[in-house]
């Protein structure tokens, strides 16, 4: 176990320094000079190359490089250029928020989709089986943005039961929340289902019927702890999906979290907030994964001898 984790968490760090580079290259590729954005318009050209050198711009790549990795390593981004602070506190102010959303959203689809799965594996070819795949097929093409518009107009602007934007009270959760459960819950749903019909054709589960036990019984009892164990790894990488899958969600409903930061971020080129957004967003990412694989190691010894 001790060398799969030692390879696992180099695998991690490995990862994390592909997206640090990556990011660099990109912001630098994009066409604009960020100096003249903070020199503003009238700026004179000698004010923007006074910029440029305080910024660093002026060094040759190479150097910028090392200076942001090395950045990287201590959280530090540098300075935003639109609100004037250090560009990992102001991810950090949000962070929690869109922690949060992730959590709420991860536990929704979990408490509706395991038992629509049973169901629907308990009913296998009935009605109630091909409603249920119906509509966790038709949840899961929806686009995202579309559900949260439709959710927005239907309880926020027709019916006033909900607000439509910001993090004032606790209700106003609800329909981002909701929002970034629904496609999980398709998934999670098909999954739990899938999963408990391939092992109802097992030898110990034909043992348990021989033994005269119901089918809810097997299913229930017998099945469900091993059909289960990759519907478990399914919700620790959908988790850190929805931690950087949110930016359109947050986008929707200005909800204050790490995804509308990086939206508005980059429309106002704010480079080093833009790279600040993408790391944590992708670091939060990789230690969900490494934490997933850890315990799929665990449970599965196989995992830790696969090459």
């Amino acid at each position: 176990m001790l060398g799969y984790t030692i390879r696992r968490v180099l695998l991690a760090v490995f990862v994390l320094w592909g997206v640090v580079t990556v990011v660099f290259i990109i912001v630098r590729l994009v066409p604009s000079d960020p100096a003249v954005l903070v020199a503003g318009i009238d700026a004179t050209p000698e004010q923007i190359a006074t910029i440029r050198e305080r910024m660093g711009l002026d060094q040759p790549l190479l150097v910028q490089y090392f200076g942001y990795v090395a950045g990287a390593v201590r959280g530090d981004f540098g300075t935003s250029y639109t609100y004037g602070a250090p560009a990992m506190e102001l991810v950090g102010e949000v962070l929690p928020n869109t922690a949060l959303l992730a959590f709420l959203g991860c536990t929704l689809a979990v408490i509706v989709s395991f038992p629509l799965g049973l169901l629907a594996a308990l009913r296998v070819n009935r009605f109630t089986d091909r409603a249920v795949t119906t509509a966790s097929l038709l949840t899961q093409s929806l686009p995202g943005f579309w559900v949260g518009v439709v959710l927005m107009l239907v309880f926020s602007q027709m019916l006033g039961l909900l607000p439509s934007a910001g993090l004032g009270s606790p209700d106003a959760l609800v329909l981002p929340v909701v929002t970034v459960a629904l496609p999980f819950i398709a998934i999670l749903t098909r999954m739990t289902r899938s999963g408990l019909l391939e092992v109802v054709g097992e030898g110990y589960i034909t043992t348990a019927r021989s033994k005269g036990l119901s089918e809810r019984i097997v299913i229930l009892t017998h099945a469900a702890r091993n059909a289960l164990i990759p519907v478990v790894t399914l919700v620790g990488l959908e988790f850190g999906a929805l931690l950087g899958g949110a930016v359109i969600t947050e986008t929707v409903f200005s909800f204050p979290g790490v995804g509308k930061l990086l939206v508005s971020s980059i429309l106002a080129r704010d480079y080093n907030l833009v790279q600040a957004c993408v790391v944590v967003i992708a670091a939060a990412f990789v230690i969900v994964n490494l934490l997933v694989d850890l315990l799929y190691g665990y449970l599965d010894p196989r995992v830790r001898l696969a090459k």
